[in-house]
């Protein structure tokens, strides 16, 4: 008697399907300035709240906390700045395309004239 025969066969299928994203990825250098200004800002809370509790319990390291945190604010503030300018950067030079019209200039290799 043959027992595999009423065993249904199972088919295997992939652990995850993918699926097309939403929005395009960020460029390589756009996404290393957000990662970098969203630790930024993590660090930043943190040394709030750590300034804010130190104060509460009249701790005498709230005052180095407090300058601190005053110095990753302004960190902060540049690291979120920094995100901006590299995403513009980006896309003067890869020239990115906005429809119906666009203002992206053709990539150089494309306007250079070619000798033999």
């Amino acid at each position: 008697m043959d027992r595999n025969r009423d065993i249904p066969v199972r088919r295997s299928r992939p652990l995850w399907v993918e699926e097309p994203a939403r929005r395009p990825r960020m460029p390589d250098p756009v996404r290393t300035a957000a990662v970098r200004a969203v630790l930024f800002v993590s660090v930043t809370l943190v040394e709030g709240m750590v300034t804010a509790l130190f104060a509460l319990t009249g701790s005498w390291f709230a005052l180095p906390m407090l300058l601190f945190a005053l110095a990753s604010v302004v960190a902060t503030t540049w690291a979120v700045l920094d995100v901006w300018v590299t995403r513009q950067a980006w896309r003067q030079r890869h020239g990115v395309v906005s429809l119906p019209s666009s203002s992206a200039r053709p990539v150089r290799r494309a306007r250079r004239p070619r000798f033999p």
